[in-house]
């Protein structure tokens, strides 16, 4: 499975390319950082970024795009410029039919450290290893699209049998539903 993974903001935005293959074996595919100056117009820094994702879909056609989810930032200006980027992402994702999931920085920690608490320098170095690199991805924003992309690989299944299961029970209680009504008609006559 290719997965874009997404570090969403405003003045630099992380994109990292990995394939997962069987486990928990990913092998990196391109990684960069999209810069947009702080002084330019909000309108041009998301069509800059829309433009990058755009081209990253196209050049590297991944299956899925893992995107952070803004969870929670003391800064509100900070997060709706992050949760602003984000959206455009998913757009230029959802333009092309393509499957997009939101990871929560936690999560993400959580997935290539062990801890959800880790800090930027051991998402960073896990990354690292993980991906068998020869050098850190920089800035943090590199690594972190990376780790995303990491994190969706090796959560994929469980949350596809999640949605498998959802779907089992609620055409379970569709069925029981259609049953109970069934039997409460006969009740009736």
């Amino acid at each position: 499975m290719r997965v874009l993974g997404v570090d969403p903001g405003l003045t630099r935005c992380g994109f990292g390319v990995v394939d997962g293959g069987n486990g928990r074996t990913v092998t990196p595919v391109a990684v960069d950082v999209v810069r947009t100056p702080a002084d330019l117009e909000l309108s041009s820094r998301l069509l800059r970024i829309s433009e990058a994702a755009e081209s990253w879909i196209d050049l590297h056609r991944p299956e899925v795009v893992a995107i952070e989810r803004v969870f929670a930032q003391h800064n509100v200006r900070t997060a709706m410029g992050t949760a602003q980027a984000g959206g455009v992402v998913a757009l230029a994702a959802a333009r092309r039919g393509i499957p997009v999931c939101f990871h929560t920085p936690s999560e993400v920690k959580a997935a290539v450290t062990g801890s959800g608490s880790a800090d930027k320098a051991q998402v960073t170095a896990m990354v690292t290893r993980i991906l068998k690199l020869a050098a850190a991805p920089r800035p943090a924003d590199a690594a972190d699209a990376l780790a995303l992309a990491i994190c969706h690989c090796w959560r994929a299944p469980m949350i596809e049998r999640m949605a498998r299961a959802e779907a089992a029970a609620a055409e379970q209680k569709r069925r029981y539903q259609a049953r109970l009504a069934e039997v409460k008609k006969a009740g009736t006559r």
